[in-house]
């Protein structure tokens, strides 16, 4: 199907157009990334010229006074505290936890013989099951190697702009 000649030059100066709009939006976006940059940058000045300032005077006009009141009271809430833990919670805790674990390994040992003594030995059968892994790994292998090689093989119908400014063909 060919087009005609009036329709040619529509498509040609609605492609310059779009190219034109494309530049200019490039432009406009490169503009506008300088603007943000240059914001975050006085932001930081402004938070270190005047917010900082504020801050730091008022953590020493209110907060500081009753942190320094309150400090040997945490402190001392803290050395109980670690020597309750260490003194008392943890030997009992660990004292229980000791026994738990000795009853289990006791009721384990006497199960394991019963079992020996009662039980026969078990028959040896071939499943199929470590076949049907193995197929299943090789398969999978092999996919994972076609996937890379269909990503990674030259493609001439692949198309990669050299030019950010370039607009798409229309």
């Amino acid at each position: 199907m060919s087009l005609s000649r009036k329709r040619k030059k529509e498509l040609h100066k609605l492609q310059k157009s779009a190219t034109k709009l494309w530049e200019a939006q490039q432009v406009v976006m490169a503009g506008a990334s300088d603007v943000a940059r240059e914001a975050g940058r006085q932001l930081g000045h402004l938070n270190r010229e005047q917010v900082a300032p504020v801050i730091d005077q008022k953590y020493h006009q209110y907060l500081e006074p009753v942190v320094d009141r309150v400090s040997p009271y945490v402190d001392s809430s803290r050395k109980a505290s670690k020597h309750f833990l260490d003194h008392t919670v943890v030997p009992v805790v660990g004292g229980a936890v000791g026994k738990a674990l000795s009853a289990i390994d006791a009721a384990n040992e006497a199960g394991a013989k019963f079992v020996k003594r009662n039980a026969p030995e078990p028959k040896k059968k071939s499943s199929a099951g470590p076949i049907i892994a193995l197929v299943l790994g090789i398969a999978a292998a092999g996919a994972v190697l076609y996937a890379a090689w269909q990503t990674l093989r030259a493609d001439d119908e692949l198309w990669v702009a050299d030019d950010p400014l370039a607009s798409p063909d229309a």
